[in-house]
């Protein structure tokens, strides 16, 4: 990737942490999803990792669905990711001198945004503690190699309300190339190339959610990005690179042999 710009630093970065990710029920039955392991770390760490590397270093997450497991993380991530020195008489620990295991360099507001609001909701409930009138915000289970600078640049050249992005999901099926009655390619779970979805990696001015009905319980996706759209306030950034959302256990496992490849795509950090 480019060198960045750091365009991120100043804008706070909001996560939707709380849905029941009843498709991973494996993993999800014990801990939110954003909690699930890649690399032996939750992909919201890794979420957290590629943000920061663009300057932001301000997070607000929005917690449902056993939200104490992210509470409990983050109170006793310096801890955990330090070697320590414990008095177990006082129970007093003291941080070893050394690098640490995995380091975050950011803030991060942990906010209850309720155990039965849909991403809507939950974006106007934690909204009081985004700072300024512009910021970023994205899906607590999936990865990508988004360049950040290049999509805070694409909202701020369209000058809309919000702007999405929009990528090739992964295929979940072997993509086959037919001619007459013979395969001529075969390409098991191909990067599919016709045809955008919502990959997430939003921009949005904070005035567009006085859209939103406070007191309804709404999806964001079939509530303020379905209106954006229909007004002509709703831009898009084109990602043509990796996205890789977390569903499936076979999703789960993918990421984790890229990661644990040395190659994973949305490691863009050093």
């Amino acid at each position: 990737m480019a060198s960045r710009n750091n365009s991120a630093a100043g804008l706070d970065a909001l996560i939707l942490c709380g849905g029941l990710g009843t498709r991973l029920r494996e993993e999800t039955e014990f801990k939110p999803k954003p909690m699930v392991e890649v690399g032996g770390r939750p992909i919201l760490w890794h979420i957290l990792k590629h943000y920061s590397a663009f300057g932001a270093g301000r997070f607000v997450l929005c917690l449902g669905y056993k939200g104490d497991v992210i509470r409990d993380y983050f109170i006793h991530y310096h801890n955990r990711s330090h070697d320590l020195e414990v008095d177990v008489g006082s129970g007093s620990a003291t941080v070893m001198p050394g690098p640490t295991d995995s380091p975050l360099d950011c803030k991060v507001v942990l906010a209850e945004t309720g155990q039965e609001s849909l991403t809507g909701r939950r974006i106007l409930r934690a909204l009081p503690y985004v700072k300024g009138d512009c910021f970023m915000a994205t899906y607590g289970d999936a990865v990508a190699d988004v360049d950040i600078d290049a999509l805070l640049e694409t909202h701020k050249r369209a000058g809309k309300l919000a702007t999405v992005t929009a990528v090739h999901p992964s295929s979940r099926f072997g993509e086959l190339d037919i001619e007459g009655d013979v395969i001529r390619s075969f390409a098991e779970k191909p990067q599919v190339t016709q045809g955008w979805i919502n990959g997430g990696y939003f921009v949005f001015e904070k005035r567009a959610f006085d859209l939103m009905d406070r007191n309804l319980n709404e999806p964001l996706e079939t509530s303020l990005l379905e209106r954006l759209a229909t007004m002509g306030e709703l831009a898009v950034h084109h990602h043509r690179g990796f996205w890789q959302c977390m569903d499936t256990l076979r999703e789960t496992q993918l990421l984790n042999d890229l990661w644990n490849s040395g190659a994973a795509p949305w490691r863009i950090w050093s």
